[in-house]
């Protein structure tokens, strides 16, 4: 289902008093020196959708503060979304300086954010992911719970569930406190949602395997994939949700004394590891020089915004690419702007230069970023 932003409003978020931009469901370049808010914008975008958006900041951080200001003031966003049923206002922000918690507006009225991703599914790559396959697994973990996301949002839910009972088992275990009664309740509570994450976590890459694979060998190199966990391969191999469920129940309890030694939980679906190898090369993406990573993580993205592209009943991805284009070579650059315009999907991307997007002129709206606000220079 076609999903785009026609409007985006900005208040009080970051460095912009105010920013409005009438899209139009047009993809958009933003372009304008560092420092201007390009990437306020994008990151403005991503939290209309649920979680922490593409910076993963608290949300007490986001609100713009004068110079005398020790907490951020109240800030808003909200986008107009249109798809094929109409269009939607959707807006998120806080009323009170320094909340640590957002609210969430659908057409005016309160809601839960976990149903903003029925209007809108952003996905994203900013500067922070160019060094993705040699950061820590954790990194790879959340930047493929995020395609899977996109896809499936229960999944969040999932991650958030297990993640909170698993806290709180590690404050347990760390207090010393020989509760066995409660860790079994944690550890029961966490292994529904750990098992659910890791199935969609292998739903997920072999759905964007075959996409990757359908795609081919073009500009950006062909990615094979495979996920390390032991859950994760489990869940490959067809084992049953609940004898999934009950084997990591007792794989938590087993393993008490030796996650409160090492101060954490040594087992579970946050182990793992997404593996990707560059299909050509045959070797592991870290191995690959900077651009070839680069181009792989693209090529992970695209395939993932190609293959929903076609949901027919789920909103297609909004693309925010932040300083994606300067590092990528002419070529590169100009499959990137084709893969976009040929998907027609709605894509955000940010440069210093205007000179980045001279293939996107005409194609794509460009904003000028600066100091006075945004200027928009192709109708």
């Amino acid at each position: 289902m076609r999903a785009s932003i026609e409007h985006l409003l900005v208040t009080d978020f970051r460095s912009h008093a105010r920013a409005e931009l009438a899209a139009r469901g047009r993809s958009v370049f933003l372009f304008g020196p560092n420092g201007a808010g390009k990437t306020n914008l994008l990151e403005a975008i991503s939290l209309l959708s649920p979680g922490r958006g593409l910076r993963g900041a608290a949300i007490a951080e986001m609100g713009r503060r004068g110079p005398d200001e020790a907490l951020g003031r109240p800030w808003a966003v909200s986008a107009l979304v249109a798809d094929d049923n109409g269009a939607v206002r959707v807006g998120t922000g806080v009323e009170t300086a320094g909340a640590a918690r957002r609210l969430v507006r659908i057409d005016g009225e309160p809601a839960a954010p976990a149903l903003l991703a029925e209007h809108l599914r952003p996905l994203w790559l900013t500067p922070a992911q160019d060094r993705l396959f040699v950061e820590p697994a954790s990194e790879r973990r959340r930047f493929f719970d995020r395609l899977v996301f996109a896809d499936e949002p229960a999944h969040a839910i999932h991650v958030g569930q297990y993640e909170k009972a698993m806290r709180e088992r590690a404050r347990l275990l760390a207090d010393g406190a020989a509760d066995a009664p409660w860790l079994t309740a944690l550890e029961a509570r966490a292994a529904p949602a750990g098992v659910a994450m890791a199935q969609a976590r292998v739903r997920a890459l072999i759905a964007l395997q075959a996409e990757i694979d359908t795609r081919g060998d073009g500009a950006f190199p062909r990615a094979d994939l495979a996920l390390s966990g032991m859950w994760e391969q489990a869940a490959a191999d067809g084992a049953a949700t609940h004898d999934l469920e009950a084997r990591l129940i007792d794989a938590l309890a087993a393993g008490r004394a030796r996650d409160q030694a090492a101060g954490r939980a040594l087992t579970g679906p946050h182990r793992g590891d997404l593996v990707v190898t560059h299909h050509a090369k045959g070797r592991p993406a870290a191995d690959c020089s900077t651009g070839e990573q680069k181009a792989l993580i693209l090529n992970l993205v695209l395939a993932q915004t190609a293959r929903l592209s076609r949901a027919v009943l789920s909103p297609n991805p909004v693309l925010l690419l932040d300083e994606v284009a300067a590092h990528l070579d002419q070529t590169r650059r100009a499959a990137l702007f084709d893969d976009i315009e040929a998907l027609s999907l709605q894509a955000f991307l940010t440069g210093t230069d205007a000179s980045l997007f001279e293939t996107l002129k005409g194609r794509a709206l460009g904003v000028q970023v600066d100091v006075a606000g945004l200027t928009v220079l192709d109708h």
